[in-house]
């Protein structure tokens, strides 16, 4: 990776704060100097790709959002891409409902291609079920919820589009995340980076490894890459 143009910032666990989905102000100061330097930043989240805009709005970031796991993308308040049919998740969602106990949907922001599920089952359990059932649909774990979407989406899907979008190569890219939800766009970038609470599997996937958590940890990872491919620390 020659140069970097690009950063791929996961949401919920990377850039908020214990849990609570809380933005770690210091680490939205660290992406506004990104943008401030010429680099694009790119949202790229399991929550709705409209959350994961607004953000880009209020945080003064790159106006192009990810969002359902690489489902959707949102490009202006009324301007979305989708890559999958929500019809086929709520059919997915009827069927564990009617055959596991405790699925429920998820109160969340309105989804356009997925449907999202509190964690209060097996997720194993889930997905066999879906299987048997001939459903070309999986569970995804984002930590945040459960997640119903469409085999072949993944993060990756939606962040490709987005960058074509913005002419940037993904070689050129750096992808920030800590969940399993990462990991397609951890090997689709040029460079990828994992948080230290993140499981071993997707510790293993990444090029690096911060020693920080959540908010602290991406602040980290920025610094990484801005003493590796900048050639000094970002300054506020």
């Amino acid at each position: 990776m020659d140069f970097v143009k690009a950063f791929a910032i996961d949401i919920d666990g990377t850039l908020t704060e214990n849990g609570g989905g809380i933005i770690h102000l210091p680490a939205l100061a660290s992406l506004r100097y990104l943008e401030d330097i010429g680099c694009k930043v790119i949202y790229v989240t399991g929550r709705s790709s409209i959350e994961a805009y607004i953000l880009s709005v209020f945080g003064g970031t790159t106006k192009v959002a990810v969002g359902e796991n690489g489902g959707a993308i949102t490009i202006g308040p009324q301007q979305h891409i989708t890559f999958a049919d929500k019809e086929k998740c709520i059919k997915g969602y009827e069927i564990l409902k009617k055959s596991i106990d405790g699925v429920k949907m998820k109160p969340v922001f309105n989804r356009i291609t997925e449907v999202v599920l509190c964690r209060t089952f097996d997720i194993d359990d889930g997905q066999r079920v879906l299987e048997e059932n001939d459903l070309e649909l999986y569970l995804n774990d984002s930590k945040y919820a459960y997640h119903i979407n469409e085999k072949g989406i993944d993060k990756s899907v939606g962040l490709k589009e987005a960058l074509n979008i913005l002419g940037v190569d993904p070689a050129h890219t750096v992808a920030i995340g800590d969940s399993e939800t990462d990991i397609p766009m951890f090997d689709m970038c040029g460079y990828s980076i994992a948080l230290n609470h993140a499981e071993e599997r997707v510790k293993s996937r990444a090029k690096y490894v911060v020693n920080g958590r959540e908010g602290e940890g991406a602040i980290e990872a920025i610094d990484f890459i801005m003493f590796t491919f900048f050639a000094g620390p970002h300054k506020k």
